[in-house]
């Protein structure tokens, strides 16, 4: 069994701030610091960290080689990344000194995925290898659809939410991993009973996981229901984390771990990625 990763790569500029600015306001930064993040490139390495061997596709801006070689030094296959002529995808984040994070996207080549880069590359995994996916590339219900014929497992995080993702093909996904923000945008409910009784009855044969931050996380389908607590951390930091608890999540599950067993771990991930700065920087080493 592969995974895939068809995902978002940025560049993360990280301002340290001591309360996000507001409008009309100029502040100073604390500190600055350049990492690589992208929901994407972050699941990837929070697989490959898990030890699990993890395939990314998406695209970059041509002069940024050196992102391929950094991620083949952490570990992810990068055969399947392209480069394009728009800039790489880049996100501008505030931390503020709770470790509360403020951050602004700019997609660049992460809208560039074309249909010819998605069956090109899916008609390399097999049936039931994985794939998964955020909301932070383009052609999402297309490729959807062609891993779905491929009878490829289907991961999805919905994030950020747009709703866009009301008309995607949303019944051919077998897991979606969300957060209490997703969840009301795809439920259009707003308390945590009301989003999954709303989810349930949409998606009765999907698989559902609702990350809630310093609540936990709780996985749910037509049979079943699993708390996990989250793990006490120093949180200075809290970027990635939902993207360490997604990737070694999958990572555990596709190691054959039970479902509770993977949530631990995936929030021992999480509460670890909080106490440092950054984002795939940041994501723990399985040991």
């Amino acid at each position: 069994m592969k995974i895939l990763n068809f995902g978002s790569i940025n560049k993360d500029f990280v301002y340290e701030v001591k309360d996000f600015v507001s409008q009309g306001e100029t502040i100073e930064s604390l500190t600055f610091k350049e990492f690589l993040g992208g929901k994407g490139l972050n699941q990837s390495v929070a697989v490959a960290r898990a030890k699990m061997k993890i395939y990314h596709a998406g695209c970059i801006n041509r002069n940024d080689e050196n992102i391929k070689n950094q991620l083949e030094n952490w570990g992810v296959e990068t055969r399947n990344i392209c480069y394009v002529d728009k800039p790489t995808g880049h996100a501008i984040i505030q931390v503020n000194n709770k470790g509360d994070n403020s951050i602004i996207i700019h997609g660049g080549a992460n809208r560039k995925i074309s249909l010819e880069h998605i069956d090109k590359t899916i008609s390399k995994f097999d049936v039931d290898d994985i794939l998964l996916i955020q909301n932070e590339i383009n052609n999402l219900p297309e490729l959807i659809e062609r891993a779905s014929s491929q009878k490829m497992k289907i991961i999805f995080n919905p994030a950020p939410f747009t709703e866009d993702i009301l008309n995607y093909p949303l019944e051919k996904i077998d897991t979606i991993i969300y957060n209490e923000i997703e969840g009301r945008g795809l439920s259009g409910k707003t308390t945590i009973e009301e989003i999954k009784g709303e989810l349930l009855e949409k998606f009765q044969e999907l698989n559902h996981i609702i990350t809630l931050g310093d609540k936990g996380s709780i996985y749910f389908d037509n049979k079943d229901e699993i708390s996990v607590d989250a793990i006490k951390a120093e949180t200075i930091d809290s970027t990635a984390a939902g993207d360490s608890y997604i990737g070694y999540y999958l990572a555990s599950i596709t190691n054959k771990m039970t479902i509770k067993d993977s949530m631990v771990r995936a929030s021992r991930a999480a509460g670890i990625t909080t106490e440092k700065l950054g984002g795939a920087i940041s994501i723990p080493h399985i040991d």
